[in-house]
């Protein structure tokens, strides 16, 4: 960390010569002296982290040169030191926003010190609060949260980049594991409310008798068990963000509620009367089509013209084409290095099988696929052999993909060759066919490719 720069404004040579030797007795402060207040504001382009200004100047008032210097730059932290034991100065200047105020006497030195020091401790921590913010900026960036370049993910991001730049509400689309609470963490994070909270909670995970309290909070002795206040959700994500996941499973009942609360921007604990505003964005998502249980009347209209807003839909995985492979090498890469492990290499046959699945259970099953396959891989490389699909879904995956009798017959023949680890014969034994007619098949899929 750099030195700690420190102007002293003290026109006394003798006090001011002590205070500048005490605090230099600290090689991270650098201490510049000067006698009056405008050698002070001419030297401010130099950036002190902190002042300690004499309230009885030659030239100027000290409360003067504090209005010029917060006039310049406002985040410096002045400590007034005076001669004059006046508590009505020391309140009013206090009031006008000076860090500290200390009456010059024997204790004076060791009160500047102290009061240096926790100054140096609190721009450290400011420090580390915006390089963690920074980072936190960068992990939830667009395109290192939501892997892939394909055409449907294009579209999200142009979605994405209009959402961060208003508070407009943002409903999130798409099928389970498509990476839903991840789109709003990337919104929140790259928008202006990005300093503030954001909190998510999952609608379908909360009893319809409890989603009331966990949203508004309540007061002691709202309910039997109530025995202390609880904030709500919104209060928490006051300034920032609230994620509702699963929207469409809210109580009709508390519908109503919700839609209440977004119109009126207030809220009321169970069990008070105290009227709370709120100042959150709100981002909700969902993997069944709002608009369908608006039909079956499970979901009230204003409601879902309310929350309708900016619509963001994600696309499944198996219309993302080769952003399967992207996706699959970044979760070798990750977690290889979770687990100290060389990173390890997808084969052609392995990239051909991912491509090949449709993926019901989207992203979260491939990462599932890809650590698994990882695991089973002792070499450097992950062969076809490693990639495990989830039997259940095997049959509906395999004829959702519309082919051809050939190409069925050609993915059939080939499952078995690698369920049976080359062996033809055997393949050939459970299908109850010759193995001629497998090699026939296999030949003239190569010249195929071959053309």
């Amino acid at each position: 960390m750099e030195p700690l720069k420190i102007f002293i404004i003290e026109d006394d040579q003798i006090y001011g010569k002590i205070l500048q030797h005490h605090l230099s007795k600290n090689p991270d402060n650098e201490v510049i002296w000067y006698k009056t207040g405008k050698e002070c504001l001419d030297n401010l382009h130099l950036n002190p982290d902190v002042i300690s200004l004499d309230y009885m100047l030659p030239d100027i008032s000290g409360k003067e040169c504090y209005a010029k210097i917060t006039k310049q730059n406002p985040d410096i932290p002045v400590i007034m030191v005076s001669g004059q034991q006046d508590v009505q100065i020391a309140i009013e200047l206090l009031k006008d926003g000076v860090y500290d105020y200390f009456v010059k006497n024997q204790d004076t030195r060791d009160r500047l010190w102290n009061a240096v020091n926790k100054i140096r401790n609190e721009k450290k921590l400011h420090a580390e609060l915006d390089k963690l913010k920074k980072e936190v900026k960068s992990k939830y960036s667009f395109h290192n949260i939501l892997k892939g370049n394909s055409k449907p993910m294009e579209e999200v991001f142009n979605w994405m980049e209009k959402a961060v730049k208003t508070n407009i509400t943002v409903s999130v689309s798409g099928e389970t594991g498509t990476g839903k609470e991840l789109v709003a963490k990337a919104i929140h994070y790259n928008s202006a409310r990005s300093k503030k909270p954001f909190v998510a909670i999952n609608v379908s995970a909360i009893p319809d008798t409890l989603i009331e309290s966990e949203l508004f909070g309540y007061e002691k002795g709202a309910f039997t068990g109530a025995n202390t206040r609880k904030t709500g959700k919104f209060e928490e994500a006051s300034g920032g963000t609230l994620f509702l996941d699963e929207i469409s499973d809210m109580d009709i009942a508390m519908q109503a509620k919700l839609l209440r609360v977004l119109q009126e921007r207030e809220i009321t604990r169970i069990g008070g009367n105290k009227v709370i505003p709120v100042d959150v964005r709100l981002i909700v998502a969902t993997n069944e089509d709002l608009s369908e249980e608006v039909k079956k009347g499970t979901f009230r209209k204003d409601l879902y013209y309310r929350l309708l807003g900016l619509p963001v839909k994600l696309p499944p995985l198996r219309m993302r084409d080769k952003d399967i492979l992207i996706l699959a090498n970044h979760f070798i890469q990750n977690f290889c290095k979770e687990n100290n492990l060389p990173v390890k290499k997808l084969s052609e046959e392995a990239g051909d099988k991912l491509l090949s699945y449709s993926y019901p259970g989207n992203v979260r099953e491939l990462r599932s696929i890809i650590e698994l396959a990882v695991v089973m891989s002792d070499g450097s490389v992950i062969s076809a052999s490693h990639i495990h699909f989830n039997s259940d879904n095997m049959m509906t995956d395999f004829l959702n993909k519309e082919s051809t009798l050939d190409e069925y017959n050609r993915k059939i023949i080939h499952f078995y060759i690698d369920k049976y680890q080359g062996d033809i014969g055997r393949a050939a034994e459970i299908l109850q066919i010759g193995k001629s007619t497998i090699y026939r098949i296999l030949k003239k899929e190569k010249s195929m490719k071959n053309k």
